[in-house]
């Protein structure tokens, strides 16, 4: 093996690493290298079989269980992108009780697949430990994630500008006259929820709005984790709440019901992603909607990027994309008391 590397590094100039990295089938090279190592094997009368493994074509997809319909809009959306890229996808789900995030990063260093998409994870989660991503920068395979702050790894992070979000649902509640608004959001470590919450109490404070911490409440992504929590912000009389996710909205919703109270007359309620089906319950959700396909565009193109180039991987790029607020019915003027 010494001999064939060093052969073809004559021959070529490219580094034995490098040519290592070919013969071997790992991803980190690109296609024009590929090709000259592989071209310089064919003119010594080196088999390619005999050394080659086959280059990865699939990509892993990291994410919890389905449960929230965000999630599998963006895994249909990214598995079409990659699939007309010429990958296949692995998707990869964990929760508690089951397969973990870091069973699925010890499996896939040993598979070592052309990249990771990450749609969740403890990279999103304040003082968490990102030990076990370090395998993605020891075999150089290239991960994207997915609505995280930048933290200490490689790779490209990509997402939608909560700050703005929080701005934009706040102040279609506050020209609806309304002043005494809730705050449903996800885990108090969740980096999106704190962007949410720092953004909020800035909105509430340049607006002349008084908002105590009992008008804030945290807790897990889910409907019925929603409803026990709106239910007690309903119970401090607020009459409008944004909510950090759609499933918080809908939890809310259910709520404000349990209370006899009307949506919207009695209490707005304002979403966040624009899962699919929420222009269609009853009242339709104003609701904050993620780029999805843009978002899926930048991780697909930035991913073979790295691909094709493994020393991009430690740009550590950012990609924030603007939001849309989409007034429906879960919203209206507010009543006076």
């Amino acid at each position: 093996m010494a001999k064939t590397l060093a052969t073809i590094a004559q021959n070529t100039g490219v580094s034995q690493a490098t040519i290592s990295r070919v013969i071997n089938g790992k991803p980190g090279v690109s296609e024009s290298t590929r090709n000259t190592v592989l071209d310089a094997m064919d003119a010594a009368g080196i088999p390619r079989n005999k050394f080659v493994r086959p280059n990865s074509r699939f990509v892993a997809i990291v994410t919890p269980d389905l449960s929230n319909p965000i999630f599998p809009e963006f895994v249909t959306r990214l598995n079409t992108l990659l699939q007309h890229a010429g990958y296949q996808t692995q998707l990869c789900t964990y929760k508690l009780g089951g397969v973990t995030e870091a069973d699925y990063l010890t499996s896939l260093g040993t598979q070592e697949p052309a990249g990771v998409i990450f749609l969740a994870g403890q990279y999103d989660t304040k003082d968490s430990d990102l030990e076990m991503y370090k395998i993605l920068s020891e075999h150089k395979i290239p991960a994207a994630f997915l609505n995280g702050t930048v933290r200490n790894m490689d790779g490209l992070y990509v997402g939608t500008n909560d700050q703005r979000s929080t701005e934009m649902a706040l102040n279609h509640l506050a020209n609806l006259g309304h002043e005494r608004i809730g705050l449903l959001l996800g885990d108090l470590r969740h980096y999106p929820s704190i962007i949410k919450h720092k953004a909020a109490l800035k909105f509430f404070k340049s607006h002349g709005l008084e908002h105590s911490e009992e008008l804030t409440q945290w807790t897990t992504y889910g409907l019925e984790s929603g409803q026990m929590a709106a239910t007690k912000l309903l119970e401090k009389g607020v009459t409008a709440i944004f909510c950090a996710s759609d499933q918080l909205a809908l939890g809310a919703i259910k709520a404000a019901h349990n209370l006899d109270l009307d949506v919207p007359h009695d209490i707005s309620v304002v979403g966040y992603d624009d899962s699919m089906t929420m222009s269609y319950i009853s009242p339709a959700l104003t609701t904050i909607r993620q780029p999805i396909g843009n978002i899926s565009e930048t991780i697909v193109s930035g991913l073979q990027r790295m691909m094709e180039d493994y020393t991009q991987m430690a740009k550590r790029e950012l990609f924030m994309f603007e939001p849309e607020l989409l007034a429906r019915d879960s919203t209206a003027i507010c009543r006076k008391s």
